[in-house]
């Protein structure tokens, strides 16, 4: 009798192992720094780059949850190298990375709403404790899959979600507050 290896999907493997770490760190045994490190490490240890079309959920969501973990990675870099003087040209290099990745993460996130047909989304600003961010980070939600929660503090994104009628103007606790609550 033959025995046949399931064929192993990226995205199943990739979303297995974020899930991973995600449990791992809501139970406290990753800190959130460790958290973005090891997604920083897996994302680059898988070799795949972000797709150029996104013509499904799973594309899209591993083109946000890549340029998200980049743009963290660089910006865990920055804060690093910031008080130190010798360091100031790496400290920009590392801001302007980061920057390049959180607005690739934006687009992904358009592309990723305008595929779904903004259908079983709901968007609000969250309730943080830090003042600069209030009424500018937002969170949406993809109601249809789990873990689905996508943040984001653009201004055209936002105008997209009020025109489609799916941000809802009161603030809320973050569904993952544990998450975007602690500093790293």
């Amino acid at each position: 009798m033959k025995h046949y290896k399931k064929e192993v999907n990226i995205f199943d493997e990739f979303f297995e192992h974020r899930d991973a770490l995600i449990l791992q760190y809501k139970n406290g045994d990753i800190t959130k720094k460790e958290y973005i490190e090891e997604n920083h490490k897996y994302i680059l240890s898988m070799k795949i780059k972000p797709f150029r079309r996104i013509d499904s959920y799973e594309k899209g969501m591993y083109n946000y949850q890549y340029y998200n973990m980049m743009a963290k990675y660089y910006n865990l870099l920055a804060k690093e190298v910031k008080n130190n003087s010798k360091h100031i040209s790496y400290y920009k290099k590392y801001l302007d990375d980061c920057n390049y990745f959180y607005n690739e993460k934006d687009k992904t996130t358009f592309r990723l709403l305008r595929l779904l047909q903004y259908e079983n989304v709901t968007a609000y600003f969250i309730k943080v404790k830090s003042r600069q961010l209030k009424n500018v980070l937002y969170e949406i939600v993809l109601e249809d899959y789990e873990y689905a929660v996508l943040h984001s503090k653009s201004i055209w994104i936002l105008n997209v979600l009020k025109k489609e009628g799916i941000f809802l103007e009161k603030e809320r606790k973050s569904v993952i507050d544990f998450y975007v609550n602690e500093e790293y």
